[in-house]
């Protein structure tokens, strides 16, 4: 036998996003376990809402639904399948068979079981995902604080333009989660579940069970998808609920990814010049073929978590304007998939975010040499200002400006050198009416050429600070994740 035959038993492979980046809360809403025991849950709110108006079903038999709830063999329901080759059917039959009764399902189609338990599922994956939110965008908060009084070079197309705080870099990846915080805020207040509508949506059949009675079908629906936890109900879906609000669930997840997904991009370019770090533990292995390299591989991995959910996205996009007179199940293996790892996804995404912030430090003596190398190139613009103020026309100080900017950026290039001389030759050129002393004055104390970075910063923290005191529970989470 070769040896790359594999000779054991093959057991299927687990689920990579749960087992390594997922939180446990995340993944146990996502389980198989916990989705057939909310299935359940669902048959026997029915059942009891019901019997509450006027349908014969016997108190004692919820109570034998309601005590195998937890008895679930997997094993068992799959053998089930294979003979009904259909995946309710054998969980239906195996529900009656651990109660002893058949009470369950009446009035309802395969959809109205599935579809509301997965908008359960979604609902309490959208509330561990505004806990995470929140979690993180303290550490954003605390980091902007942290970070305030550190000047750098910001960057613009990735090259030095203009001086701005440490802290700036925080404040803008956490203002845009914030934008993500009110969105998926407005999504979780106004998510609507499908409701028990029958194979067709006309709820025909719950009207049957009622004897033609339609307020007593409209009181049964309320009163189960209250107790599922929903205040707003579709009115009028097919079989299925419109796949356009699993495009709007994926998106914000997305959204809400997003700043943490362009921080950690950030964050690795930092890393890479050594002007910050994630944090190298002692065991810690960079490379095992490079001793020395101390990278930033949980950035790397937000970056290769936040494609995954940019995918689930366009698979979701493809699904909203796909479905078929009153619905068919072709987005079925899909959902399958982007449903759950969109959710064990962006868990990932924060966990790892919230790792990072937790452990990273900064370099501030490698941070002010890079800005000593570039602040004369920072500071143009107050010698363009004050050019213009002297009478020379913009765009002729700007020309001449450049001339000398380009020359000793070329200069310290091809020369290897740190010394910036750029001062000396805009005070040289008799075009600018400008002194090398009103250029040196114009740097002054580099914090002051940050604009209104620091205020912008302190706005920030506060509007983080009134979430944290609404939900200071959820802003001590620590992560859980194995990596």
């Amino acid at each position: 036998m070769s040896e790359f035959e594999y000779p054991g038993e093959v057991r299927p492979p687990v689920n990579v996003l749960a087992a390594r980046y997922a939180s446990p809360d995340m993944v146990r809403t996502f389980s198989d376990d916990a989705k057939v025991y909310f299935e359940r849950g669902l048959w026997i709110a029915v059942m009891e809402e019901q019997a509450a108006l006027g349908l014969d079903i016997p108190a004692d038999a919820i109570e034998a639904y309601r005590q195998v709830q937890p008895n679930i063999d997997h094993d068992s329901m799959r053998r089930r399948e294979e003979v009904s080759r259909h995946d309710v059917n054998s969980r239906i039959e195996e529900f009656n068979a651990l109660a002893g009764h058949q009470f369950i399902q009446l009035g309802m189609t395969s959809r109205d079981l599935t579809e509301n338990v997965e908008q359960l599922q979604i609902r309490l994956g959208l509330d561990i995902i505004h806990d995470r939110i929140v979690a993180t965008l303290g550490r954003f908060a605390s980091r902007a604080a942290e970070y305030s009084t550190i000047a750098m070079a910001g960057r613009s197309h990735n090259v030095a333009a203009q001086t701005i705080t440490l802290a700036k870099r925080f404040s803008n990846s956490g203002e845009e989660l914030l934008l993500a915080y009110d969105k998926l805020n407005a999504l979780k207040g106004s998510y609507p579940i499908r409701g028990i509508k029958g194979p067709v949506g006309t709820q025909q059949d719950m009207l049957d069970l009622f004897g033609g009675d339609a307020n007593k079908v409209s009181k049964f629906e309320k009163r189960v998808s209250k107790r599922l936890g929903f205040a707003s109900i579709l009115g009028s879906v097919g079989q299925v609920y419109p796949r356009s609000l699993d495009l709007d669930v994926i998106t914000a997840l997305q959204q809400a990814a997003a700043g943490p997904s362009s921080f950690a991009k950030t964050f690795r370019l930092m890393a890479g010049n050594e002007l910050v770090t994630e944090g190298f533990k002692k065991g810690q292995v960079g490379s095992n073929a490079m001793p020395h390299k101390m990278n930033a591989p949980t950035s790397e991995r937000i970056s290769s978590l936040y494609a995954l959910l940019a995918g689930y996205a366009t698979t979701a996009g493809h699904l909203a304007g796909d479905q078929w007179n009153e619905g068919d199940v072709s987005c079925s293996a899909a959902r399958r998939v982007i449903i759950p790892d969109s959710f064990f996804v962006a868990d990932g995404v924060f966990q790892s975010t919230m790792k990072v912030l937790d452990n990273m430090g900064a370099y501030p003596q490698v941070i002010a040499n890079e800005l000593d190398r570039y602040l004369p190139f920072l500071t143009t613009t107050k010698a363009l200002m004050a050019a213009v103020k002297a009478g020379v026309g913009r765009e002729t100080a700007h020309e001449i400006i450049k001339e000398h900017a380009v020359a000793v950026a070329l200069q310290m290039r091809e020369q290897g050198t740190s010394d910036n001389d750029l001062f000396d030759r805009l005070a040289n050129d008799p075009r600018l009416p400008v002194s090398k002393q009103q250029l040196v004055d114009a740097i002054g104390n580099p914090l002051d050429l940050t604009g209104l970075a620091q205020s912008q910063t302190a706005h920030f923290v506060g509007e983080v600070q009134q979430i944290i005191d609404k939900y200071p529970e959820a802003a001590r989470y620590k992560p859980t994740t194995l990596v």
